[in-house]
């Protein structure tokens, strides 16, 4: 079997149907799909077994696992020589299959095949745009201006997993875009799981990245990242980062390390496995103070538009060190009156500049508003799927 799609699921039935429709529409039948329902209220084993495919199969957890725990779970029923967590709100474009079967010949058998991607809101998910979106979401910097495949050199990976440490997206972390071989799981299984931390695939993306030899940086869009008003994207756009907390670990234990987004928390405890895990054979250090810096600037950031409550500021204040409380909070004093003086393109640039963590100056294509779910992007995708950027 050459791929095993990983599809961990729950309470989303309408979504895995389709995510496991856009796999049964491959022009290449040499895959499986593993479906772990975590312990659904909805009749996901009925919904497979009526599919009557052998190459789809399906097991209940006995109760209730954080995100983490279920993801490894269904890679432990898989059987491919390769493996793409994909995600029950997600989806395969047209040729996926048989375009990776077709990398892997050419390059060699590499470890890991790295993909470009696209990101697809539903209607209804993103406050700014409620009539959902299609967009580019190549955030790989290593890409470059590339428009076909190329082997990545260590060292390249190498780096960017060292930005990823000081808290920089030098590379997108969803595991979606990652075709990983077998032999590679089995190198990152040696310091534990293959997924870790509540943020799973921070960490298995980088820990990836580290591990494997043999690297193909495939920049075109072959996959579709969903988001839906049942995805952890959803609680992060609507600012309910509570819910999105509890959506991943599956209980309301554990405090906060540090006021901001929830992005940043998962962010950290991702990269500190990693450290942990890696760090000594790689020399990686997590950069604790930088956590620090853009935790602190979402906070005073949304205390500049009013969305911050007193009570979150003064948490904050309190949980930093002396010396960089007098220094982020100077920062923030001068930076309401700086941004009353200079234009909102510099002061963007700016804050960007000393906070930002995606790559300068991306602005990938976007289509408003076209789309109804998944199974409409990917019928209808052909000309965005041959965009290289």
């Amino acid at each position: 079997m050459f791929i095993s799609f990983l599809l961990p699921t729950r309470d989303r039935l309408p979504y895995l149907e389709q995510a496991i429709e856009t796999v049964r529409r491959q022009d290449s039948d040499d895959w499986e799909i593993v479906v772990s329902d975590n312990d659904s209220s909805e009749d996901v084993g009925g919904y497979v077994a009526s599919l009557q495919d052998p190459r789809i199969r399906c097991a209940r957890t006995p109760r209730p696992l954080a995100v983490t725990e279920n993801w490894n779970a269904a890679l432990e029923m898989s059987t491919g020589d390769h493996v793409l967590m994909l995600g029950d709100d997600d989806g395969v474009l047209p040729g996926y299959v048989s375009r990776m079967k077709a990398l892997v010949e050419r390059f060699g058998r590499p470890e890991l095949i790295y993909t470009g991607s696209m990101l697809f809101t539903y209607p209804g998910v993103d406050p700014a745009c409620p009539a959902g979106f299609l967009s580019g979401n190549r955030h790989g910097e290593f890409f470059g201006s590339a428009t076909e495949p190329f082997l990545l050199p260590s060292e390249r990976a190498l780096a960017a997993v060292r930005r990823s440490l000081d808290f920089r997206l030098a590379f997108n972390f969803n595991m979606q875009l990652s075709l990983i071989s077998r032999g590679l799981i089995e190198k990152v299984r040696e310091h534990g799981e293959f997924f870790q931390s509540p943020f799973p695939d921070f960490y298995a993306s980088c820990a990836a990245m580290l591990c494997a030899q043999r690297i193909v940086a495939e920049p075109a869009e072959l996959v579709v990242i969903g988001v839906t008003p049942k995805s952890y994207g959803f609680f992060h756009l609507n600012q309910r980062e509570g819910e999105g907390r509890d959506f991943l670990r599956g209980s309301t234990d554990g405090p906060s390390q540090l006021p901001g987004t929830n992005i940043n928390e998962g962010w950290l405890g991702a990269m500190e496995t990693l450290e942990a895990n890696f760090g000594a054979a790689h020399g990686l250090r997590v950069n604790r103070r930088r956590y620090r810096l853009v935790q602190a600037s979402n906070v005073y950031r949304r205390q500049l538009h009013g969305e911050a409550s007193a009570e979150e500021v003064a948490a904050l204040r309190a949980s930093l060190p002396p010396a960089e409380r007098v220094a982020l909070g100077a920062a923030a004093r001068g930076g309401k009156l700086v941004r009353r003086l200079i234009p909102q393109r510099l002061w963007t640039s700016l804050t960007e500049r000393v906070a930002g963590q995606h790559p300068a100056h991306w602005q990938p294509w976007r289509e408003e508003g076209r789309y109804r779910d998944m199974l409409d992007v990917f019928e209808r995708a052909g000309a965005s799927a041959a965009r290289a950027g």
